[in-house]
């Protein structure tokens, strides 16, 4: 990663903070439920750094805990096109893509998320939106 904007207060004391430092930041203000502050941190690192995966993802995951749910699904689909391996991602943008009640795409992006990492949350995530489906398709057949 390339050199951030000076801050004043950079950690040498010259106001240079590097976008190592400022990433770890805006993780830590995410971890901290401060996405708003995270992102304020971030977007100028997508500027410098657009091909960084990993600084998508973590604008895309603050967009997703703002409930900037455009934002956070164009995010996780940048991360997507830089490395359609980011298995994260892809659960990451099914869960986006479930809060905006689009349940048949959130499946498809759960399940390829469960297919390439077996993780229990991704399993959860899959039932969870399998489950809505049915219930859904349930209560249009029945009602």
């Amino acid at each position: 990663m390339s050199a951030a904007q000076p801050d004043p207060d950079g950690p040498d004391g010259t106001g240079a903070v590097s976008a190592v430092d400022a990433f770890r930041r805006a993780e830590d203000l995410l971890e901290h439920r401060r996405p708003l502050d995270a992102l304020k941190i971030v977007v100028p690192l997508l500027e410098s750094e657009p091909e960084a995966a990993s600084v998508h993802l973590l604008a895309a995951r603050a967009y997703l805990a703002s409930a900037q749910f455009r934002r956070a699904e164009a995010g996780f689909l940048r991360v997507l096109e830089l490395d359609p391996s980011d298995h994260y991602a892809r659960f990451a943008l099914g869960r986006t893509l479930q809060r905006q009640s689009r349940l048949e795409e959130a499946r498809t992006q759960l399940r390829m998320a469960a297919a390439m990492d077996p993780r229990p949350e991704y399993q959860e995530a899959l039932g969870e939106v399998s489950a809505n489906i049915a219930f859904r398709s349930d209560r249009a057949g029945g009602g």
